[in-house]
C-alpha cells in the first residue's frame, strides 16, 4: 500500500474531487514533517538549556513550527471532515433535515474561513513593523500561515458543498478495514 493510500481519507469520497487529492496529500506530510520539526527544536532547546548553552532562537524556531502545524493541520481537517465540523448533529439526520444541517454547518465554517483570510491579511500587513527577537524576522513571518489556511479551508468547503447539493451528504460509508487477518474455522480446529 503506498503512502498516498494511507494518507488520504476515503470517508465521505463523495464529497471530494479527486483533483484535490495531491494537495490533501501535501498538506498531511507537511504537517507532519512540521510537528516532527517542532518536536526536535523543543528537544534540542531543552538539551541546550541543561547544558548551560542555550541557543535563544530556537524558541522562534519553536513558535514558527508550532503556528504553522496548527494552520496547516486545521486546513487538512477541513478536507477531512476531522475539525471544524459537527458530525454527531449531521450524521444522525436524513434526508432534508441533513441537508439543511450540512449546508448551515459548512456556511459557519466559511464564515469562520473567510474572518481568516480577512483578519489574518490585517494581522500580516501589520506585523512588518513588530519584529521577533533574537533575529530581527518581522512577525509578519507568524501570521502568513493564517490568510493562507483561510483560502484552503474555504476552498474545501466549497468543495464539500459543491458536492454534498450536487450528490448529497448522506451516503453510507464502506465498511473500514482493520488489517486483522481472518481466520476460518477449519483453521481453528487445526491449531493445537
Amino acid at each position: 500500500m503506498a503512502i498516498a493510500d494511507k494518507l488520504l481519507v476515503q470517508r465521505q469520497r463523495h464529497l471530494k474531487w479527486r483533483a484535490f487529492d495531491w494537495l490533501e496529500l501535501a498538506l498531511m506530510i507537511l504537517c507532519g514533517l512540521l510537528c516532527f520539526g517542532f518536536s526536535l527544536s523543543v528537544t534540542a532547546d531543552i538539551v541546550t538549556r541543561t547544558i548551560g548553552h542555550p541557543w535563544l532562537w530556537l524558541q522562534e524556531v519553536t513558535s514558527t513550527l508550532f503556528i504553522y502545524a496548527i494552520f496547516i493541520g486545521t486546513a487538512a481537517a477541513t478536507r477531512r471532515n476531522d475539525h471544524l465540523y459537527l458530525t454527531a448533529i449531521s450524521e444522525a439526520m436524513h434526508g432534508t433535515p441533513r441537508l439543511i444541517v450540512e449546508v448551515i454547518i459548512r456556511l459557519v465554517v466559511l464564515g469562520v474561513a473567510f474572518c481568516l483570510i480577512w483578519y489574518g491579511s490585517q494581522n500580516y500587513l501589520r506585523g512588518f513593523g513588530s519584529f521577533r527577537l533574537p533575529s530581527g524576522t518581522p512577525i509578519a513571518s507568524l501570521y502568513a500561515i493564517i490568510p493562507l489556511s483561510g483560502v484552503l479551508i474555504c476552498l474545501f468547503t466549497i468543495e464539500q458543498l459543491v458536492n454534498g447539493l450536487r450528490k448529497g451528504f448522506d451516503h453510507p460509508e464502506p465498511p473500514e478495514e482493520d488489517g486483522a487477518p481472518v481466520v476460518t474455522e477449519a483453521q481453528m480446529r487445526a491449531q493445537p
